[in-house]
């Protein structure tokens, strides 16, 4: 059996500070959350979960280019994205397990978090855990 060896690719400058990819020079950013204890009757509401997500962009400085596609699922969860300039913010609903998930990509120019906190006040979850990374 031969496996092909793919050629090495540029590395770019990393600082790793406690595990963490401290990658220098990123453009985009990336943050992920996870929202939890979220009652099942917030995350079947697609008329809140779509309105949070354009009053995230409105909190954040996104110019968004159109209105949130939002899906509803066979299993009563919601799917939902909002199209930024450079980005997006989507979301899923798994009201069975009281979850939210969370996604953000878009320019590392703005604060991400201002959008969490939006979902934050909204929303009654027992907890939030998130995570940003540099893209890009």
């Amino acid at each position: 059996m031969h496996v092909a060896r793919l050629p090495a690719l540029p590395r770019r400058l990393v600082a790793r500070e406690s595990g963490v990819d401290t990658t220098l020079d990123k453009s985009h950013s990336h943050l992920t959350a996870e929202f939890s204890g979220v009652p099942a009757e917030q995350l079947r509401d697609a008329t809140l979960l779509g309105g949070l997500l354009i009053a995230a962009a409105s909190a954040v400085g996104f110019s968004t280019t159109g209105v949130p596609g939002v899906r509803n699922q066979s299993d009563g969860g919601i799917s939902a994205v909002l199209l930024l300039d450079g980005g997006h913010i989507a979301i899923h609903s798994v009201p069975e397990h009281h979850v939210l998930l969370f996604d953000v990509v878009a320019p590392a120019s703005h604060d991400f978090r201002k959008a969490v906190e939006v979902f934050s006040r909204r929303l009654t979850a027992r907890d939030v855990k998130s995570d940003t990374r540099g893209r890009g």
